[in-house]
């Protein structure tokens, strides 16, 4: 019977190295991505540069703008919390 528990021990831990795989994984795939389209818009702004030089800057001036007021309507970030 203690064979068999161990047995199950040891497969509780596969899952739970599993888990901690996938995870990594994940937010891999997560900084991947957000390179991949931070990339992406930084070729389609030069892109748009070197064709409409105006319409580049109206349209990085309205995402200023646009990000300025999130930042300033936002509510504050909050830190680790500490007891």
């Amino acid at each position: 019977m203690e064979r068999l528990l161990q047995y199950l021990d040891d497969l509780d831990d596969l899952y739970g190295m599993i888990g901690l795989i996938a995870e990594r994984l994940r937010r891999f795939t997560l900084a991947l991505f957000s390179c991949l389209t931070l990339g992406a818009g930084a070729l389609a702004g030069a892109w748009l540069a070197t064709l409409h030089a105006p319409i580049a800057l109206a349209t990085s001036i309205l995402l200023f703008v646009t990000l300025l007021y999130r930042a300033v309507t936002a509510p504050p970030a909050r830190g680790p919390q500490t007891a």
